[in-house]
């Protein structure tokens, strides 16, 4: 099933791609015609390839991964900020950091550094400084905030990256290769496919595609998570179920009465009482 319709690609310009003196030749597959200069992308493909990269986003996390949205370019910075938080997933929408993922632990320790100031700044720590010293600190914080805030809660290495514009994040494209964590692209006419795992064809220019397509790929990480908390659920809903057939079984041999008690409640014999009286008249 289509995630997308090709109406929603069509009015939010995901078809426009590049002038055609600024393409990339090995994107040919992905282009439907030239219209005034301008490379028309296959929206036919960037609906079956977007559904790929959708399943492949929701798998991951439903096998209980993890994946970091990286788009710095402005067109790119609120929506990556706005789909992250939605979904709760990391991202990177300022700089990206050389060694972000292929020198994880520096990362990590900037990170901590980071909720150590905000620390120092909630117990008191600030007052017993000069406010120079005070000044400093807060600029250092502002500062890895900027960078990293969006990574805070990233505690390993990633499964997979989704970016916008895989030529203006090449460092992050290539540290993942290097790494062979899988990324998923926005493909413009002017980008390279070869370089990126589950593509994209779109236009990474327009704020408005690039906003549609993040948000589906928001959406695949909703699903994941839905799909991993799901086993769960059940397991619990049928432990309760088993617990209370048990109760039920436990009540039912409560209020059946016992034999004895049957026999104990029974009235005497009609043919007892006779028996009784015959002999008394033989005894007369």
């Amino acid at each position: 099933m289509a995630r997308v319709s090709m109406k929603q690609l069509l009015e939010a310009g995901v078809h426009f791609g590049h002038q055609t003196r600024r393409w990339n030749p090995k994107m040919k597959n992905y282009i439907f015609t030239e219209r005034n200069g301008i490379y028309i992308i296959d929206l036919q493909k960037t609906v079956k390839l977007m559904d790929v990269a959708y399943n492949f986003v929701r798998d991951i996390v439903a096998d209980g991964g993890s994946i970091v949205f990286v788009g710095t370019k402005k067109q790119a910075q609120e929506s990556i900020r706005v789909e992250s938080e939605r979904c709760g997933t990391h991202y990177v929408n300022h700089r990206w950091l050389g060694g972000m993922l292929t020198n994880f632990n520096t990362i990590r320790r900037r990170i901590n550094r980071m909720i150590e100031l905000e620390k120092m700044e909630v117990d008191g720590t600030f007052e017993r400084l000069t406010k120079k010293e005070v000044l400093n600190l807060r600029h250092e914080h502002e500062r890895l905030m900027k960078f990293l805030n969006g990574i805070r809660e990233m505690k390993t290495l990633p499964d997979a990256v989704y970016v916008v514009d895989p030529r203006k994040e090449k460092i992050a494209v290539a540290e993942a290769r290097k790494l062979e964590i899988p990324v998923i692209a926005i493909v413009d006419t002017n980008c390279d496919p070869d370089e990126i795992d589950y593509k994209i064809p779109g236009n990474d220019d327009a704020i408005r595609a690039v906003k549609l397509i993040t948000s589906i790929m928001a959406d695949a990480v909703l699903e994941g998570k839905l799909i991993s908390e799901a086993p769960e659920e059940t397991e619990q809903e049928t432990e309760i179920e088993a617990g209370e057939k048990t109760v039920s079984v436990e009540v039912k041999a409560e209020d059946k009465p016992s034999t004895e008690n049957k026999k104990a409640a029974e009235p005497e014999s009609p043919e007892g009482d006779e028996g009784k009286a015959s002999a008394g008249k033989n005894d007369e």
